[in-house]
């Protein structure tokens, strides 16, 4: 207000001041002060709010307001500064790329639009107000790219290499941010790095494994990300190459005849191998007679071959076979006749008839002899001779193996050995043997006087 009240008086002033043969000019003059004080009273435009920083992922839309105050007749222009390009003055779009377009609100904002952003339109982006000296403020308009993997730059999707050798594996990707780049397997087991150095998960372009093992054969995940979703990944099989190898857990198997046998052996092998049974120099094919089953997991594989109704024909030496491009093994299974037991038979009984032998008014009972493992008690002894009569003859035990008197019974007690009948000796020159003994013994007594004793 004081500034207007001050630009009045200047201009009554200046209208005193001038002489009258310059009154054809005070018109103009009058009119030229209008002016300023129309500008004076008037407010200069200015910027209400920054331009704020965009972020958008690509092929996203993008919009980037300039809000300005008192624009009055000014006019307002939007500058891409990385590109040096002028975009859209007031209204009218000047740049030739169609995915720029300008809108006004007919308040005090001008929105500029990018469509379908790409990574070319990042950068600073100027809203320019031309007044004299000229106003202007910035804003930054970030396209981000999720990460996506390069496969020309990157190991196949599928590589081989022959065990104990070492691989470079490689994945490489673009984005913005640049991407980070981690390797895992994806049965979940761990990676072998630095020879000996396991890791669940590795960080870097590229995964390096030295004198690798079969077991570390299986897919590789190569995961790029970047913060901008979507994370992608790369899946790389490696196989680890070698020749068979077979176990068989057992190289003889017994069966008797006309039962069922199974045999079975173990494989490793990658390529894939062949594997199959050769009995006689004959491939074993399936069949009523011969039934395979044939497991497999990964470079593992497991075959069985069960043999129906084993006959003399199916006896003798099966051979499991393994082979593949890298070689040949195999192994040998002997399976062998077990007889089968035999049924147990009664045993028979033959009672023989008793005969006596009298030496020296002394009398034998002649019966089958028994062999007795137990020692018996004295006690026992004693009650034999009261039972036998004093002419009776006892022989002495040694150890534990004792033989008892020559009074023999017919039915030896059942817990202990017999003589079978098998050994083929004559009882009745087996009675007459007994005999001629207890005469001697008898008669050894005698003649030693120790009868009495005996």
């Amino acid at each position: 207000m004081i500034l207007l009240l001050n630009t009045v008086k200047i201009v009554l002033i200046a209208l005193n001041i001038i002489p009258n043969r310059m009154r054809h000019k005070k018109i103009m003059f009058f009119i030229y002060m209008g002016t300023l004080v129309t500008h004076v009273m008037m407010d200069e435009p200015r910027f209400a709010q920054p331009i704020p920083n965009v972020t958008v992922a690509v092929g996203r839309d993008a919009n980037l307001p300039c809000v300005v105050e008192h624009l009055g007749t000014y006019k307002v222009a939007w500058i891409h500064i990385d590109r040096q390009m002028i975009l859209t003055i007031h209204r009218h779009v000047i740049s030739r790329i169609p995915r720029y377009s300008i809108t006004y609100d007919n308040s005090n904002t001008w929105m500029l639009h990018v469509n379908q952003a790409q990574q070319e339109d990042r950068g600073y982006y100027m809203c320019q107000v031309n007044t004299n000296p000229m106003i202007s403020q910035v804003g930054y308009l970030q396209v981000v790219v999720p990460p996506n993997i390069l496969d020309i730059e990157s190991t196949p999707s599928s590589v081989a290499v022959r065990e104990n050798q070492s691989i470079n594996m490689t994945c490489r990707a673009d984005g913005f941010p640049t991407p980070k780049i981690i390797w895992r397997r994806e049965d979940g087991q761990s990676i072998t790095v630095e020879r000996k150095k396991k890791v669940m998960v590795y960080d870097g372009d590229v995964l390096h494994l030295t004198k690798l093992s079969r077991n570390e054969m299986g897919a590789y995940l190569c995961i790029a990300t970047n913060g901008i979703p979507p994370s992608v990944s790369k899946r790389i099989i490696l196989d680890v190459e070698f020749s068979p190898m077979i176990w068989v857990p057992n190289q003889l198997v017994g069966a008797p005849s006309g039962t069922d046998v199974t045999i079975d052996c173990h494989t490793e092998a990658h390529p894939r191998a062949i594997i199959y049974w050769v009995y006689n120099q004959v491939m074993v094919l399936p069949s009523k007679k011969y039934i395979i089953d044939y497991n497999e997991n990964s470079y593992r594989a497991h075959m069985k071959l069960t043999i129906k109704n084993l006959s003399a024909g199916d006896f003798g030496n099966y051979r499991c076979i393994s082979k593949n491009s890298l070689g040949e093994t195999e192994g040998s299974i002997r399976v062998y006749e077990i007889p089968l037991p035999a049924t147990p038979s009664k045993q028979v009984t033959i009672a023989e008839p008793k005969e006596t032998a009298r030496v020296n008014d002394t009398t034998a009972k002649v019966s089958q002899p028994e062999i007795l493992f137990p020692a018996r008690p004295e006690s026992n002894i004693h009650n034999e001779r009261e039972r036998n009569g004093p002419n009776s003859i006892q022989i002495e035990r040694k150890g534990t193996l004792a033989i008892g008197s020559f009074s023999f019974t017919d039915s030896p007690p059942n817990e202990y050995g017999i003589i079978s009948k098998a050994n083929n000796i004559n009882r009745r020159m087996l009675s007459e043997i007994s005999a001629t003994i207890m005469v001697f013994v008898n008669t050894l007594c005698i003649s030693l006087k120790i009868r009495s004793s005996c």
